[in-house]
């Protein structure tokens, strides 16, 4: 199958950030009494934060519980946790070589807005990245389609058939299944191949992703 649109991920995938965020999320569930373990936490990465609190606590998204502790949460990780994560080994090669085959490409991210932008840089592509969305433009987020159908629609002439989404959770292989969309693996967010159910590659990383091009 030949591809001409790529959607990508950004934790885990393109940054390795998915232990600082769950290490973010385990210091604001003990801020609100709830006892998280790291594991746990950690499994959840790449899910929404709404779904993620819902999935610990049973506290529904809509509760304003809910929105408080993802507050505290994002607040941890940009002041303690941000400053640790560091690039993945490729992220800018994939672009740069994803821009020169003549894909279109766009940023589809479970992150906050507040929180995508630094990542983007932090990956030292915040440059070669025109089009981006976060959870801040969905009402529902990952596993739900959502952020990859609101990202497809800021795109122009795109083919279904033809786009494919790249991440690093199971939570991404669902939504692209949800998006009718082909789904590409990569294990640098700490799963392994075989969570990443339904995807027709897997990778080690951004940097054997790049040599692959073009599909």
């Amino acid at each position: 199958m030949t591809f001409s649109t790529v959607l990508l991920d950004v934790d885990g995938t393109l940054v390795d950030s998915n232990d600082a965020h769950a290490h973010a999320w385990v210091e604001a569930f003990a801020k609100f009494d709830h006892d998280v373990s790291f594991a746990r936490a950690r499994s959840l990465i790449g899910m929404g934060g709404d779904k993620l609190v819902e999935t610990l606590t049973g506290i529904a998204p809509d509760d304003k519980h809910s929105k408080k502790l993802r507050d505290v949460r994002g607040e941890i990780f940009r002041e303690k946790w941000l400053p640790t994560v560091r690039p993945l080994r490729g992220s800018r090669d994939l672009l740069i070589r994803l821009r020169a085959e003549g894909f279109q490409y766009a940023i589809a991210s479970a992150a906050q807005e507040e929180e995508l932008r630094p990542l983007l840089e932090l990956a030292d592509i915040a440059d070669l990245v025109e089009t981006k969305t976060s959870s801040s433009d969905v009402e529902e987020s990952k596993p739900a389609p959502d952020i990859i159908e609101a990202t497809l629609a800021k795109l122009l002439m795109v083919e279904r058939s033809r786009t494919v989404m790249v991440g690093d959770t199971p939570y991404d292989a669902m939504a692209a299944r949800e998006a009718s969309v082909a789904f590409i693996g990569v294990t640098t967010g700490g799963w392994a191949p075989e969570a990443l159910l339904g995807a027709i590659g897997v990778y080690d990383g951004p940097f054997a992703l790049a040599r692959q091009f073009p599909f």
